[in-house]
């Protein structure tokens, strides 16, 4: 029997009623995967390829075929809007199964949660806190409300699979599923994920099932895809010559557009109702190609414009149309300068903003204008929309220099070209004139590499980066201790153990660290012991337990007050630790010290930059990402989506790279004892190397003022030469290194929410363990020549015929 036939006769007239003329794959692969066996599915295709109507099809069958006796399906979606979106999407189709849809999260209302409790039922939507919070309020009535669970939808998994967040909902899961009795099926979904079965594993942790994952082939989809380049001042790059200084300058080909085809996914054809019982075979349909057209400006911006903002003003009006940045301080930028633009040519705004720090009522306003058909606006937001949020039809996505992930640039790149037409992304990678006394390694345009370097990737190996699944989430382990205490009273130490250790993501956890981190909560009366020697929760940790801020695992934007000197220099959230740089009020301080309780921090202005952040957050790039961008120095090709500018740029960058053989030499001479090291290292490999050199080698080296562009490159100097830095870090590599060396002394490097309540040493240990990726890092030294000098040969491009 094939998918169609097998689908409740509702979900065939819905295909009818809507005019579908064939399954989707994903939609044939998940109703076999899902009918057929007993097993967790993971289901990965590109947005907008059905998979919501995939998971959910033969879940309603199968609910309408055999009705539960409570929830029987709980959709797990990670924002609010995107959970409204889906109650809207399926209500209608689940009443005419009869099959109640319930959506749980903050802004519900109390009277529709008063109903799903009197009458647990059908499907229950929810985000990971709501579900904690329902597991702490509402711990004995969780046999009652899911004793029939069947199926849990974990929707947008890939956003799950990064810090604490991903960790908790499992926790939840496995809690309610041994509060309840049951042994619900997992069907994860998501558009980009790198290691499938890894993920597959992750998804199944604690089920005792495997996990299927349908290997389907690539969608047909097209991309129309351009990179631009813009320094924010002064001549573009083609006007700069090959070196960048005006040497060699000449007339530049006529400007390129791109678009990549992907093979056609096999479709299954829906039958008349005629033809019902006849079987339909999968096939591949020819991959179809359209070339964009050249694109004159639809508006002109203020002379005085920025020339990369500049471009996105001219080229968004009477479209619909995302801005991505990076930050969420970059994005009130950009959303702020656009403005002015629009009031400076006295234009009306069109222009919206979309981030995390908004009030939910000033996104949901942004996203119920985007859904307006007739309302041709432009919404600059950060990662908040990368999800499956419905905002429209968007025409194209523009971002803002490189995004730091492939899995992100797919994200973006799929929230347009849907209904039929092609994906449309036009990165602008924006960069500062490079100052008179500027060194090497500075002038090199490392975001348009990295942009490059992420498209490569995809076209070229379809490769998206791993889940990082292996740290040590002391942070979590706190809120997970806490909240079983909480939700369920007086526990001994070994049943608590039991309960909490035993959950998948604490697999790394030894018994000696729980021990240490049960008596330091005594101490500091989070828990406390009764007269009869069990645990429950203290007066401290009532405060934390009872504040609705708990249920959620990632960090509040909490300020903190910035002084130096007495002088107050502003506000800034989520603090770098000790030692590390910030900006602020137009220049660059170091830290000095740190106030967690007084939100207050002490800093020495310095000179330089400040190196992209490398704690547990989306500015986590990988090495397979910065290994790529030195090939993109090496090769000697043009890649297609490359625009005037880009392509002068890019020309230039490897001009200066090959006469100072930067993607070559590891090691390069800046000058008498200047010295600038490109380890082409992911973020964590990079931040261990840093370590590595300034606690092992430095002193042996004469290495000082180690000053780091992370994850690009270090400057320093030193007093020995090259063979010597070789020699001494080789050998420094070969010695046993425990992780611990690389912490410096009296460091506590908290990063995640609940760090503050976990001991300096299991903070200490989890970022050394769990965070720096030492084994990378001694891998890369050992890569690295006994000998400077070697060089190697420009490599051509590979596989661009098929782009």
């Amino acid at each position: 029997m094939d998918a169609f036939d097998r689908y409740a006769p509702f979900i065939q007239d819905f295909i009818y009623d809507h005019d579908w003329q064939s399954l989707r794959a994903v939609q044939v692969a998940a109703a076999d995967a899902i009918f057929n066996t007993d097993e967790n599915v993971l289901l990965t295709a590109s947005t907008a390829s059905g998979k919501t109507e995939a998971a959910f099809f033969p879940i309603l069958t199968e609910l309408w075929e055999d009705p539960p006796a409570s929830v029987g399906c709980v959709y797990i979606g990670p924002l609010k809007a995107l959970i409204n979106d889906q109650f809207l999407r399926l209500e209608d189709l689940c009443a005419e199964g009869n099959i109640p849809v319930w959506h749980w999260h903050g802004d519900v209302s109390q009277s529709h949660k008063a109903k799903m409790l009197k009458h647990p039922s059908g499907i229950l939507q929810i985000t990971p806190e709501s579900l904690e919070s329902m597991l702490l309020h509402r711990h004995n009535a969780i046999p009652r409300i899911f004793g029939d669970l069947r199926f849990v939808v974990i929707d947008e998994v890939h956003s799950l699979l990064r810090g604490d967040r991903g960790g908790q909902t499992l926790c939840c899961l496995e809690r309610l599923s041994r509060l309840a009795g049951v042994v619900p099926r997992r069907i994860g979904l998501s558009a980009t994920i790198g290691d499938p079965e890894a993920t597959g594993a992750y998804l199944s942790a604690g089920t005792g099932r495997g996990c299927v994952i349908p290997r389907l082939e690539a969608p047909k989809e097209r991309w129309r895809l351009s990179m631009e380049h813009f320094y924010v001042s002064g001549p573009q790059a083609p006007e700069r010559g090959e070196d960048g200084l005006g040497h060699g300058a000449g007339a530049e080909p006529a400007e390129a557009t791109y678009e990549t085809p992907q093979q056609a996914a096999a479709e299954e054809r829906v039958p008349s109702r005629e033809e019902r019982a006849e079987d339909v075979s999968p096939s591949v349909a020819a991959p179809q190609t359209e070339q964009p057209e050249p694109e004159a400006p639809t508006d002109r911006a203020p002379v005085f414009a920025d020339p990369g903002l500049a471009y996105v003003f001219e080229h968004t009006r009477g479209r619909k149309c995302l801005v991505f940045a990076n930050s969420r301080e970059e994005c009130e930028a950009v959303t702020t300068t656009l403005r002015q633009y629009c009031e400076a040519v006295g234009e009306p705004d069109r222009f919206l903003i979309h981030h995390g720090n908004l009030s939910a009522s000033f996104r949901q306003t942004a996203e119920e204008l985007m859904r307006d058909e007739d309302a041709n606006l432009t919404t600059v937001t950060t990662s908040t929309l990368e999800l499956g949020i419905d905002i429209g039809r968007l025409e194209r996505a523009f971002q803002i220099d490189a995004p730091f992930t492939v899995s992100s640039f797919l994200q973006r790149m799929g929230r347009t070209g849907r209904r039929g037409q092609p994906s449309e992304m036009w990165f602008v990678m924006r960069e500062d004139e490079p100052e008179a006394r500027a060194l090497l390694p500075e002038t090199v345009p490392w975001k348009l590499l990295q942009g490059i370097a992420l498209v490569q990737l995809y076209v070229e190996e379809r490769w998206v980066e791993p889940p990082r699944l292996d740290g040590l989430p002391y942070s979590l382990l706190y809120h997970q201790t806490m909240a079983t205490l909480a939700s369920t009273g007086e526990l001994s130490p070994a049943d608590l153990a039991r309960r909490v250790l035993t959950l998948s993501p604490f697999h790394r956890v030894t018994a000696d660290d729980y021990r240490t981190l049960l008596r330091h909560l005594v101490e500091t009366d989070q828990i406390e012991r009764t007269e009869t020697g069990g645990l429950i929760v203290g007066l401290a940790g009532e405060r934390v337990t009872n504040d609705f801020r708990f249920y959620a695992t990632f960090a509040e934007d909490e300020e903190y007050t910035v002084r130096s000197e007495s002088q107050e220099l502003g506000t800034i959230v989520q603090p770098p630790p000790v030692g590390e740089r910030i900006a602020i009020a137009g220049a660059v301080w170091v830290i000095e010290e740190i106030d967690y309780k007084r939100h207050l921090i002490e800093c020495t202005q310095v000179k330089g930059k400040v190196p992209a952040y490398f704690g547990m957050c989306a500015g986590d790039v990988n090495t397979r990402v910065l290994e790529r961008m030195r090939g993109v120095l090496r090769e000697t090709c043009n890649y297609p989506y490359l625009r005037t500018n880009a392509r002068a740029r890019l020309a230039q960058a490897r001009h200066v790279a090959s006469l100072a053989h930067l993607a070559s030499e590891p090691l390069v001479c800046l000058g008498g004892t200047s010295w600038c090291l490109l380890p082409w290292l992911g973020s964590y490999a990079f931040l261990a190397l840093e370590r590595f050199l300034k606690i092992r080698c430095a002193d042996k080296l004469g290495l000082k003022g180690l000053d780091s562009s992370r994850p690009y490159f270090m400057q320093f100097t030193m007093s020995a030469d090259a063979r010597t830095f070789y020699r001494v870090v080789k050998e420094e590599a070969v010695r046993p290194l425990d992780p611990m060396e690389l912490v410096y002394p009296g460091e506590v490097p908290r990063f995640d929410k609940y760090d503050g309540f976990v001991p300096d040493e299991l903070v200490r240990k989890g970022f050394a363990y769990g965070v720096l990726d030492v084994e990378g890092m001694l891998a890369r030294v050992f890569s690295w020549p006994d000998v400077p000098g070697y060089d190697i040969p420009a490599l051509p491009c590979t596989n661009l015929s098929g782009i």
